[in-house]
């Protein structure tokens, strides 16, 4: 099992700087180099104080590649639909040469209305250019010369550089939420899995379907990987780490609620299922996050237990943790991250890493 910390800023300049919020999770990333996890995750949005502090997610983690030594980087997502492939592939490899190849790529399609309407993309048939854009920048990092004419894009012969760090190229990794054919296409294009449990029911044979999937395609020998992200907070007694992570875990839900209102009235086909989804999302507290498993609250003792419950459900080969939910930073942040390396890592059967010497 490995962990690191997944960033999705929901603040907006009137509550949060955008100086101050990149100081918290650039020092948190630190934290998580230093006490021996495994990665940092940045997600990419736009326009709403969901996610629009980070409209790119590559320059962000060049810059914890500048601050940390053995961390690995994750987009966590990039979105696809939103870019030209020859771009998308080119700003990879540059990312991977800088952090010494450290760089793993998650996908994920978009779901915004708003988004899409703004960068003037049709949601119908995201789908298929989601797919043939992933599949360009793959053969663009691992191939010279390449040629393509898809309905979305057309170019020649193109070797992007810099070549990739890693060979063949960064790995994988895509975003599914609820489409059962999402799963299994992962599964049978061999790339892990990313998965974010919201509070709402998340059905777990999803990730079974994923497995078997991947199992089929690639056989015993390939091992599929599935990485979770959940807000996680840790305090020295299970109440004083509630009174803390409610109060932002109900401003995350608030953010959140707030960017899906445009699917209150938005029809796609390649999202169905999704018109009126955030009348659900309304509902939720933070205690539904709590009592559903979604979100890890309380002592050390008490996370590790919930930890163990998830993972008896679902054997991640990630935990992900969001340490910044609901504008959460500062010295609250800070000692709950280094409570968790300290604390409940050692319990769940790992000790943290020797802190890494000071980069120069």
């Amino acid at each position: 099992m490995r962990f690191g910390v997944s960033f999705l800023p929901d603040s907006a300049p009137d509550a949060k700087p955008a100086t101050e919020y990149f100081r918290d999770v650039l020092r948190m990333s630190r934290i998580a180099d230093e006490s021996g996890m495994h990665y940092v995750k940045m997600t990419e949005h736009y326009l709403h104080p969901y996610g629009g502090y980070c409209p790119s997610p590559l320059a962000f983690l060049s810059a914890v590649a500048a601050q940390t030594r053995s961390v690995r980087l994750m987009t966590g997502c990039v979105l696809p639909v939103f870019h030209h492939p020859i771009d998308l592939a080119s700003r990879i490899a540059m990312v991977d040469a800088i952090s010494d190849g450290r760089l793993e790529i998650g996908f994920a399609r978009a779901y915004l209305p708003y988004e899409f309407e703004a960068l003037g993309v049709p949601m119908d048939g995201s789908r298929a250019r989601f797919e043939a854009t992933v599949d360009a920048v793959g053969r663009l990092l691992t191939e010279e010369g390449v040629t393509l004419d898809t309905p979305f894009f057309s170019f020649r012969d193109a070797t992007v550089l810099p070549r990739p760090t890693q060979a063949p190229r960064p790995p994988f990794w895509v975003a599914a939420v609820r489409s059962p054919e999402s799963f299994v296409r992962i599964g049978e294009l061999g790339h892990g899995l990313l998965i974010t449990p919201s509070g709402t029911s998340f059905d777990d044979a999803l990730v079974g379907s994923y497995r078997e999937s991947f199992a089929r395609a690639h056989g015993a020998g390939a091992a599929p990987r599935v990485a979770a992200s959940l807000p996680l907070f840790v305090a020295e007694t299970d109440q004083e780490a509630r009174r803390i992570a409610d109060i932002h875990l109900d401003r995350y839900l608030k953010v959140w609620t707030s960017a899906l209102t445009r699917w209150d009235d938005t029809t796609s086909s390649d999202y169905q299922g999704y018109t009126g989804f955030n009348r659900i999302a309304r509902t939720l507290t933070a205690k539904d996050l709590r009592s559903s498993g979604t979100a890890f609250v309380g002592s050390p003792a008490h996370v590790a237990e919930q930890i163990g419950r998830f993972q008896e459900r679902l054997a991640a080969d990630v935990l992900l943790w969001q340490t910044d939910f609901g504008g959460l930073g500062g010295a609250e942040a800070f000692r709950s991250l280094e409570l968790f390396a300290s604390e409940v890592m050692p319990l769940l059967g790992g000790a943290p890493a020797e802190p890494a010497a000071a980069t120069v």
